[in-house]
């Protein structure tokens, strides 16, 4: 079974959910581990992409995500603060660039941004976009397609917005806002010209069948950058007891993903700074060509030039 789906990936074909229902079931994990590093090999990009986030607005969200330490609705002691100031934004960026990291997104809590907030924002895109070549994104919340279109005109390029977790869980996950709101969120920045990029959380509760199903509702969008974020449960939400995912669990999760996105950039998210040296190279050997750099919103992340090393040593462009 592992080698047919392999073999139907490598020429050029998709895979059906209940093809990945039926891999799922197979407990060879070497074999299912070799055949999601052949794909990558043959199909996924050899240059790594680096990109890098700044949590530029934190705290006093009025979402209930039982993951998230900035929610209103959890006491986690996390700071609160306002939109950063342009420099702070400007020197963030400009710190990234320096460091070889192509791409630098600004991260903000809450629902949805104000048309005034958006006007902010685009004044310090626009700022970043003078000071230095490195590419912008955003993490906005949900916006409307105009709202977009002014982000994309101040030089946003690409625009995240987590699904999270498969349609089938995240009502258990999240009860203020939808998943369909983050579908017409993704679309509204495809029809302003922005590319997108969006994935999820997982060891939040899922089956290993619905992190798959998440996987296929974002090839339904046609994702290409897809950030897989390993929980970490934060006291005071209401995951904080949530037992960590074992390797194996996180490398069979990665191999479903490449076998589901063959071509994808697979992007190592929050949670690795907590893995094992093996399981990271494991990890990155099997299908993650991409990763966030540098410190997560409100947890820490890696160091860049340890990255980096790692990064070129398992075989790589930067």
């Amino acid at each position: 079974m592992i080698h047919e789906l392999k073999e139907k990936v490598l020429q050029g074909h998709q895979v059906t959910f209940d093809e990945m229902k039926e891999l799922a079931s197979c407990t060879d994990n070497e074999s299912l581990f070799e055949a999601a590093r052949e794909i990558t090999a043959k199909c996924a990009s050899k240059v790594f992409d680096m990109c890098s986030i700044v949590n530029a607005k934190s705290g006093l969200c009025s979402e209930d995500c039982k993951w998230c330490a900035q929610s209103a609705h959890h006491r986690t002691g996390v700071e609160t603060y306002g939109l950063l100031p342009v420099e702070e934004c400007v020197t963030h960026a400009k710190e990234n660039a320096r460091h070889g990291v192509g791409r630098f997104s600004l991260v903000t809590s809450g629902k949805r941004m104000t048309d005034k907030e958006v006007d902010a924002i685009c004044d310090r895109v626009r700022a970043i976009r003078q000071s230095c070549s490195i590419s912008v994104c955003v993490s906005l919340g949900l916006l409307s397609e105009q709202q977009m279109k002014r982000l994309h005109e101040a030089g946003v390029s690409r625009y995240h917005c987590n699904l999270e977790a498969a349609p089938s869980y995240f009502p258990h996950l999240c009860t203020t806002h939808t998943q369909q709101q983050k579908r017409e969120t993704l679309l509204a920045a495809q029809q302003a010209g922005m590319e997108i990029c969006s994935g999820g959380i997982i060891g939040m509760g899922e089956t290993e069948l619905q992190r798959i199903e998440l996987a296929f509702s974002l090839r339904g969008l046609g994702v290409q950058s897809i950030p897989i974020n390993i929980l970490q449960p934060i006291k005071g939400t209401p995951l904080q007891d949530m037992q960590p995912l074992s390797s194996e669990e996180l490398l069979r999760t990665i191999s479903f993903f490449r076998f589901i996105h063959p071509t994808a950039h697979l992007r190592f998210a929050g949670g690795r700074a907590k893995l094992d040296e093996q399981t990271l190279r494991r990890a990155l050997t099997i299908g993650m060509n991409a990763a966030i750099v540098g410190d997560m919103l409100t947890t820490l992340g890696s160091d860049v030039e340890t990255d980096k090393q790692r990064i070129k040593e398992i075989g790589y462009e930067l």
